[in-house]
């Protein structure tokens, strides 16, 4: 059920005042149960709301908006097809009976009656001057769409609700959900209209390299270069699937030397690929070869001087090289970008040590112990899988202490 929190806030949208007017037959009577239904209602007693407002229904059948009040009401308990019919009795005594369509619809929609539902949901998210009205049709509409195979319009409804609502976790959670089937649809209709092509192969890889699936992504990405040799970026992502692969239990002994010779590839068809620079620059960090390295990292930056990774990379060489002074302002630079960057905090206190200032070491180290802390191994994973770039990330080295 979509309705959930906010389906509870449009309670007041159906006027009680209605039922009161005109001439009832027991006016004190009607206001008495009304009184009663509406503390139930506050505090979301809606089995107690349900019988009191059926009474008030019995005792007054004319009344329009007494029986949409009790669709809302069902409406909250997923009674929808209850609802459905109280919210038809109303529209038949009183057609133009405000919003009471757009309910009609969502419980079609949550009916799975989405073709009859759509009319409805329109009106409701084109028109609705209520914001949680608005969204929550929206929310349906958006299902509908989707579940009628008109997914243009799902997504277009989806990007419109991001807009309109842009911090709500529900709206992005039902976001998320149809950009990715869409993106999925579309990836299908392009194995079907162009299985061989370099477009299909290059999808896969970057599908197969995502679930680390490495073996298949290489001999993907490796299928895209037979295809075009010199086609942008390819011979990066190799690399990256291959040194990926490398890091694996049972890993070919040429992964590393081919992932090398993939990024150096890379960078002959593209100086300004300032990933593979990066990628290179930490396979020499790591095998000792500093002074290539620091080349590497600062031709990474000549690309972006905002690249963080390359900044701690290059401070980690510069520190490595005795020249902790010039270490520390990329050091700074990186944790300006990501102050929450634990490793690059670990590498300031080093260079504030060298440089003999034991309280900017302290506080640096603080800072790494707090961070490290903090910073549990499931929400590190869950956080590199939106990593703004597709690089490998920066870690301690494994005799490192701090």
């Amino acid at each position: 059920m979509v309705a959930g929190r906010s389906g509870r806030r449009l309670a007041g949208l159906l006027c009680l005042a209605g039922c009161l007017s005109g001439q009832p037959p027991d006016p004190a009577l009607l206001r008495r149960y009304a009184e009663e239904g509406e503390r139930a209602l506050a505090q979301k007693r809606y089995a107690e709301a349900e019988a009191v407002y059926e009474k008030l229904a019995r005792l007054d059948p004319q009344s329009a908006e007494l029986r949409a009040r009790l669709g809302v009401i069902y409406f909250q308990q997923a009674k929808f097809g209850q609802a459905a019919t109280a919210f038809r009795e109303a529209l038949r005594r009183k057609p133009d009976l405000a919003n009471a369509d757009v309910f009609l619809a969502m419980c079609l929609a949550e009916m799975g009656r989405h073709k009859e539902a759509l009319a409805g949901l329109e009106r409701g998210f084109r028109h609705s001057a209520d914001s949680a009205l608005r969204r929550l049709s929206g929310l349906h509409l958006q299902r509908s769409l989707t579940a009628l195979g008109r997914d243009d319009r799902a997504v277009e409804v989806a990007l419109q609700l991001t807009r309109l609502y842009p911090e709500d976790p529900e709206v992005l959670y039902h976001a998320g959900r149809t950009f990715g089937h869409y993106a999925w649809l579309t990836m299908h209709k392009l194995s079907q209209v162009a299985p061989d092509s370099v477009w299909r192969f290059q999808a896969a890889g970057e599908a197969y390299h995502s679930q680390g699936l490495f073996d298949l992504a290489v001999a993907a990405f490796r299928r895209v270069i037979e295809l075009d040799p010199a086609r942008p970026g390819a011979h990066f992502r190799l690399g990256r699937a291959l040194l990926e692969r490398s890091r694996q239990p049972g890993a070919l002994p040429s992964d590393l030397p081919d992932a090398v010779q993939a990024f150096q590839r890379e960078l002959e068809l593209d100086p300004t690929n300032g990933n593979a620079a990066y990628e290179l620059a930490e396979i020499h960090r790591k095998a000792g070869d500093l002074g290539r390295a620091r080349e590497l990292f600062e031709l990474a930056l000549k690309s972006d001087g905002e690249f963080r990774e390359a900044h701690l990379g290059l401070g980690r060489v510069l520190l490595a090289m005795g020249d902790p002074r010039t270490a520390l302002s990329h050091l700074q630079k990186a944790a300006a970008l990501d102050p929450n960057d634990a490793v690059c905090h670990f590498h300031l206190a080093q260079a504030h040590r060298a440089l003999g200032d034991g309280t900017a070491a302290q506080k640096a180290l603080a800072e790494f112990r707090r961070l490290r802390q903090e910073r549990a191994e499931q929400e590190q994973a869950v956080m590199s899988m939106f990593s703004r770039r597709d690089i490998s990330p920066q870690a301690l080295d494994p005799a490192a202490q701090p």
